[in-house]
C-alpha cells in the first residue's frame, strides 16, 4: 500500500473540489448581478466571504486528516522519521563498535 500517493489523491481531491466550487459560486455570483440580486461589491464580498470559510475549513479538515493518517500508520506499526532516524545512529554505533573490536583482536 502506497500511503504517500494515497494521500496525494485525497489531497489533489480536495484541492479540484474546491476548485470546482470557487468556480461555480463565481458564476452563480455573477448571475445574481446580472439580475440585479447583488451588486458588484457585495459580490465580490460574498465570494471572498465563502472562500476564507472555505479555506479554514480545508485547513482544519487537512489537519484532521493528517492526524488520522499518523495514527493510522502508528497502529499499523510503521515507524516515524525520527525512529528510524534513532536506529540508524544506532546501528552506526554497533558497526563502529564491532570494527573495533574486530581490529583489536587482529592487532
Amino acid at each position: 500500500m502506497d500511503t504517500n500517493n494515497l494521500l496525494r489523491q485525497l489531497l489533489m481531491i480536495g484541492v479540484g473540489t474546491t476548485s470546482l466550487v470557487a468556480e461555480r459560486l463565481k458564476q452563480v455570483t455573477e448571475d445574481w448581478v446580472q439580475e440585479g440580486k447583488f451588486n458588484p461589491d457585495q459580490a465580490k464580498g460574498f465570494v471572498d466571504e465563502v472562500m476564507a470559510q472555505l479555506n479554514v475549513n480545508n485547513t482544519a479538515l487537512e489537519d484532521q486528516f493528517q492526524r488520522l493518517f499518523r495514527n493510522t500508520l502508528q497502529d499499523l506499526g510503521v515507524p516515524r522519521q525520527a525512529e528510524m532516524d534513532e536506529l540508524r545512529g544506532r546501528l552506526d554505533r554497533l558497526e563502529r563498535q564491532m570494527r573495533d573490536l574486530e581490529n583489536r583482536t587482529w592487532k
